[in-house]
Order: structure tokens, then sequence, then C-alpha cells
């Protein structure tokens, strides 16, 4: 599939926009997952640790492949420790201790293998050329990758990480707005599976906070926008992640949520909602890029953006009487 040209092709710098991609499947090692990077995109395959790889020098920058989850790998900071002293016997009991913890972290991954996800993280891509990253997506098809479809076990997602168009604060709250009024519209197309829909992963916004961010008189600064955000939103299990922008605008913004390490501050947004449908031919990254480009025409449609919110917020705010007579209504015109 094409992918098609959003409102605002380029950034600031003139360059083409490019999105960061990430996919969760079952049925291929993270080996086997390597060799197949390398042979669509070139580069060559460094072995991290037993279950995490990484192929570098491919024409767009580094992927990683890994299984997705921390137990399977070693943990950065028992690696980087230093001895408590520099005896000798001290050396040795901490030279110990990092291979009994890396030879306990490889068993968990072996363990765990077809338990847990394969992850790619993908590096940038220019928006214009995810059809050719779907050629990867075709092969691990080909080779037995399964999707979310294939077990109810299998709860696996597709994240885009747009790169944003403008860091204006009025850009960033018109994206959000077009967001919470398509929000809907995307679950009924991509129709989201019923393991992900019961999962936290990827959790629609509360009403209270769509009608806040919705409203006329909604005008905030930085510092406001994320307050509010992180008011009615304080975790990163959203459909449309803003933490790692947030962080990225304010690294110091006093949060606990900033200071978890697996919020990574980029310029992005982390749009997590569609599922990794790798069992189904004709499906790939271009495809839900395409459904994410309507949330940012609609962004670029002030008229229509004023509009949709204005409609919105009066749906939600009649009360209950009037929505069922409304209701009614309908259903005596359809009968």
């Amino acid at each position: 599939m094409t992918p098609q040209p959003p409102p605002e092709p380029r950034n600031a710098d003139g360059e083409t926009r490019r999105v960061g991609v990430e996919i969760e499947f079952a049925g291929l090692h993270p080996h086997d997952t390597a060799e197949q990077v390398r042979e669509r995109f070139g580069g060559e395959v460094v072995v991290v640790s037993p279950h995490r790889l990484k192929v570098e020098g491919t024409r767009w920058g580094t992927f990683t492949i890994e299984l997705d989850t921390q137990y399977a790998h070693p943990d950065a900071e028992v690696l980087e420790a230093r001895p408590k002293d520099d005896s000798e016997w001290e050396r040795h009991r901490h030279q110990m201790r990092v291979e009994f913890h890396n030879r306990t972290r490889e068993l968990i991954g072996d363990v765990v293998t077809g338990l847990v996800p394969t992850e790619i993280v993908c590096p940038p891509i220019p928006w214009d050329e995810l059809g050719e990253l779907d050629t990867l997506f075709t092969a691990l098809r080909e080779h037995g990758a399964k999707g979310t479809e294939e077990s109810l076990l299998y709860g696996f997602g597709l994240h885009l990480n747009p790169e944003v168009p403008s860091l204006e604060v009025a850009s960033l709250r018109d994206h959000l707005r077009a967001y919470l009024l398509l929000a809907e519209w995307l679950r009924e197309q991509i129709d989201v599976d019923i393991t992900r829909e019961m999962l936290p992963h990827a959790n629609p916004f509360p009403k209270a906070y769509a009608l806040k961010v919705l409203a006329a008189d909604y005008a905030p600064d930085l510092d406001t926008l994320i307050a509010d955000y992180l008011a009615d939103n304080p975790t990163r299990n959203r459909e449309l992640d803003m933490t790692p922008l947030f962080a990225h605008l304010r690294p110091d913004y006093p949060h606990e949520l900033f200071r978890n390490r697996l919020v990574k501050a980029r310029p992005t947004f982390h749009y997590r909602l569609p599922d990794a449908r790798l069992s189904q031919a004709g499906w790939g990254s271009a495809v839900e890029w395409n459904r994410w480009v309507e949330v940012e025409r609609l962004a670029a449609d002030k008229e229509a953006l004023a509009r949709r919110s204005a409609e919105y917020v009066a749906r939600h705010t009649r009360s209950p009487l009037v929505r069922l007579w409304l209701r009614l209504r309908r259903w005596v015109r359809r009968s």
C-alpha cells in the first residue's frame, strides 16, 4: 500500500518527516528475525546479548530486535556496577556475580521464548518509504511470524511514532483534539482485537479529559497542557501516549512518570492503538499510517476541527433525559 501524504510532509528543517515503527509478534526467534532485517535492508547483525540483537548500518539506521521482556536481558545497573574495593577477592566475587546474572537472564529468555513476543524497534523512517518497510513484514509472515489474530493470548501491537509537524503548543493541542474526535472511528476501522481491548496498554482517554481539551476556550501554555494531560492520564497506557513528546519538551518537568526509564523522550506522537496483524496479507505500517493521516488532516482543518469539537461537547454535556429523548427519536425514525 502507498503511504498517503500528511498535510505537513516536512518538519521545521524542511526534511521529510520520519516515523518510528515498533512491532510485536510470535513464531520467530530474534536471531532469525535479525537475519530477515539484514537480508532486506543490509547492515550487520550485532549480538548484544543472547536475546537482544541489533542490525546496524542499514539504509535507515539501526534496528533493535529482542524478546519483549526486561527479564530476558542483562540489567545495565548490574553490568555497570563496580567492585566494592580493589582487592582481588572482591574483583573475583564481582565477576562471579555478573556471570551468574548474565546466565540467569539467558535462561529466563530461553524459557519464555514463544511465550513473550519478539519485538522489532525500527529506526526513524521517512513516511514516504513505509511501503518499503512493509516488505519486511511480508517476509516475516512468510517465515512463520504470527500476529495478533492468531491466538487469544497474542495481545500484540504495532506502534507508530510520527515526528510532530510542529512543536508549537497550539499544534499539539489541535492534534490531541483531532485524535479525541477520531478515536472511536479509528477503533472501528482497526477492529481492535478483543485481547488488546482487555489489556491496559492502549486505553481510551477519559471523557472528562476529552471535554476539557475540546472546549472552545481551551488555549493552554505548554506547562498547562502537560499538567492537564497528567492529571487525567498519569500513565503510559493511552492509545495516543503523549509522555515521550512531553518528556522531550520538558525533561525537567516534576512528575515521576518522566523519570520512568520506559519513557523515551523524543519529538513524536506515540500512537499505540493498532494491532499487529502480521498474519493478514496486505497489512503493514502503511495501512496504519494512512489511518493516522486522517488525524493530521482534521487537525489541519481549523474550521472542521472547531465545528466537530463543539458538536462533541454539546452531545456529551446534554442532560441524561435529553440524550434519552434523542436516542428514542432516532429509533423511531429508523423504525
